[in-house]
């Protein structure tokens, strides 16, 4: 039987975790996972050209799909912004919960100068699939802002968590409560502004360039393209 690529990751991702908590995602360890797996060192670079770093990134986007997943399950129509908000976040944290000292390697692999943009992208990723899944259609710079102002919310939560030693999450629950309430106030001054007429033509202006943009930006592999690459060859 043939595997998939992405397969494949999944089983070098799944031998790589039990050294990632102590190793971190370094090329040593995904070479071991390479030879446990007994994957030919040649099909395993084609797959993860970046080494461990792919590793590494598959693990947070696969954990937003099983984020997904949960939130499709969920009954969330019924809830306001900052409820769904919160029940993602609070979600997706539960996932990471699961083994936090790899969570806590992946923050710091993806913190290294030549990691900083790929988990720029993860980052904006999880905050994408949480507006996606709960129906979001902006096309104007409201798309930039959601997704801009739930990854600040997002990163700082989860740092936050991973100081804190409570199981319960009681203290970073608190925390991103009073995050959200942040963004909140933001967007009531930014509902007021727009009401002001010189305001109003400025936020106009930059909701048509945000559409233009983003227009784009559907053929580029880049944040806000409709896309995503098949990684399942």
């Amino acid at each position: 039987m043939v595997q998939s690529h992405k397969e494949i990751k999944a089983q070098l991702l799944a031998a790589a975790l039990p050294n990632v908590a102590f190793d971190g995602y370094a090329k040593a360890v995904f070479e071991q996972a390479v030879i446990d797996c007994d994957v030919d060192i040649g099909l395993a670079k084609l797959i993860c050209p970046n080494g461990a770093t792919d590793l590494a990134a598959f693990a947070h986007e696969s954990a937003d799909q099983e984020m997904i997943e949960t939130l499709q399950d969920a009954a969330w129509e019924d809830m306001r912004i900052r409820e769904r908000i919160s029940f993602a976040v609070r979600t997706r944290l539960e996932i990471a919960a699961r083994d936090k000292e790899v969570v806590r390697r992946s923050v710091a692999h993806f913190a290294l100068p030549q990691n900083g943009a790929r988990g720029s992208a993860l980052i904006w990723g999880t905050a994408d699939a949480i507006w996606r899944t709960f129906g979001d259609t902006s096309e104007d710079l409201n798309f930039y802002t959601k997704r801009a102002t739930l990854s600040a919310v997002y990163s700082a939560t989860l740092l936050y968590w991973l100081g804190e030693e409570d199981a319960d999450m009681t203290s970073t629950l608190e925390f991103l409560d009073r995050r959200i309430e942040n963004v909140m106030q933001f967007e009531k001054i930014k509902s007021g502004l727009g009401k002001l007429p010189f305001a109003g033509r400025m936020l106009d202006m930059a909701n048509n360039a945000a559409s233009r943009a983003r227009e784009g930006a559907r053929f580029q592999n880049m944040p806000g393209s409709v896309g995503k690459q098949n990684d399942n060859t």
